[in-house]
């Protein structure tokens, strides 16, 4: 849901850069029902999307990384240590975002990124606190598609917003 969207509000800003989703647990699978569902009443089709794990190389490509919930970005830094100071959790680089304030006219993403890490520790990554987590409904009645679905669709307004602003 998070690729789509976030594909979606880059488009729509006319911003440059190709969202790519790859996760932690499972290769090949298709989007659950309640996806399709939530997705197609929101004008994405996720029909073709399929589980990938996330490797090395992917990393490497990425200008940033985005996981969902804290495990995912300690992931990312365990399975190659230089994406750290490019991988967050969306729900962080969104309150980062606005705290350092919208990337600048000629400030490059990674600067701006910088920026909004300022403070930030690996030991951040440690213990089990879900404040910056996006919850999973993976399980759960629709409504939690549909809640988190909300929630996502919010989050990568608000960072393309912050990132890609317009004349930024």
């Amino acid at each position: 849901m998070a690729e789509a969207l976030l594909s979606a509000q880059l488009a729509a800003r006319g911003a440059p850069g190709a969202v790519s989703s790859a996760g932690v647990l499972a290769e090949g699978q298709p989007p659950p029902a309640e996806v399709l569902a939530v997705m197609t009443a929101r004008g994405c089709d996720v029909t073709r999307h399929r589980s990938r794990l996330v490797t090395p190389a992917d990393l490497t490509r990425a200008d940033l990384v985005l996981g969902m919930a804290r495990e995912h970005v300690r992931h990312a830094a365990v399975l190659l240590p230089d994406s750290w100071p490019r991988a967050f959790t969306l729900r962080e680089l969104v309150s980062r975002g606005r705290a350092a304030g919208a990337r600048g006219s000629g400030e490059q993403v990674g600067q701006w990124l910088a920026r909004a890490a300022g403070g930030r520790s690996r030991r951040d990554l440690l213990g089990s606190g879900t404040a910056d987590d996006v919850a999973d409904p993976a399980g759960g009645p629709l409504r939690g598609y549909e809640d988190t679905a909300d929630l996502l669709d919010q989050l990568t307004r608000d960072l393309v917003a912050l990132c890609w602003p317009p004349g930024g």
